[in-house]
């Protein structure tokens, strides 16, 4: 899946004149001081405002974490966090004012990068909304790179042990059977081996870790705690989930 979104640099995101101000309105620079995140984790960085020719009525700002999300008749750009980190307040003439936040960002975030490589089909971003002047100013969003929990990071480190590799990855709207979800969609990570291949989810939460491993039409799923994830024989489990399913055909 392509991403749509562009990308500047890995701090500066967005930037752009407000539209609906007319010509010297004022201009919205937001800078990321984490431009890599984990899920659980915190999002950091400034709204920096530059007042134009007039004053202006900024009603409020706020941050969105926005994903491509396959849904039934293709893909779309859909939002699944937003913080409001401003507002009222009015944007003098000329005045230089910067926004500092602080944001959370879900547990069930989806991963993008893994052992420091883009995850194909990934396009994870964020936008800046300013509301002001009865109209709502959306950027176009930049990626933002999400890093695996260290938990998640050694279910991973497991499929290439057993011969798979990572070819792509999207995000499907739905939940998982039996999992619970707050989030409206869910990521697959596809891994193959030979001839085949196994799709990978993960559920993240504040105490541990689902895990569902997709092979066909079956499914096999595994929990475990944070700290007991970084414990567990995981090429071990998944090759004897694997091995199952030889039996089974068989």
């Amino acid at each position: 899946m392509p991403s749509t979104f562009g990308r500047e640099n890995d701090v500066v995101v967005f930037k752009r004149m407000l539209g609906g101000f007319g010509a010297g309105g004022p201009a919205a620079d937001t800078v990321l001081t984490t431009p890599r995140i984990q899920p659980g984790g915190t999002l950091s960085g400034e709204v920096r405002l530059a007042g134009g020719d007039f004053d202006a009525e900024i009603q409020h700002i706020a941050l969105e974490l926005v994903a491509q999300v396959e849904i039934e008749r293709g893909a779309g750009a859909g939002e699944f966090s937003r913080t409001q980190v401003a507002g009222p307040f009015v944007l003098r003439r000329g005045e230089n004012r910067s926004v500092l936040f602080s944001i959370p960002v879900p547990w069930e975030t989806p991963i993008s990068e893994i052992f420091g490589r883009h995850l194909p089909g990934m396009a994870l971003g964020v936008r800046t909304e300013v509301a002001a002047a009865d109209a709502v100013h959306r950027g176009e969003p930049d990626l933002v790179a999400v890093v695996p929990l260290p938990s998640q990071l050694r279910v991973l480190q497991a499929f290439p042990q057993l011969g798979f590799h990572f070819t792509t990855a999207d995000l499907q709207a739905g939940h998982l059977d039996g999992v619970r979800q707050d989030l409206p969609f869910h990521q697959a990570i596809e891994l193959a081996r030979g001839h085949g291949a196994v799709w990978l989810s993960f559920v993240a939460g504040p105490y541990g870790i689902e895990v569902v491993v997709e092979a066909g039409k079956r499914a096999g799923r595994f929990s475990a705690g944070h700290d007991e994830a970084l414990r567990t024989d995981w090429p071990g489990e998944i090759d004897r989930w694997l091995a199952g399913l030889t039996c089974g055909d068989s």
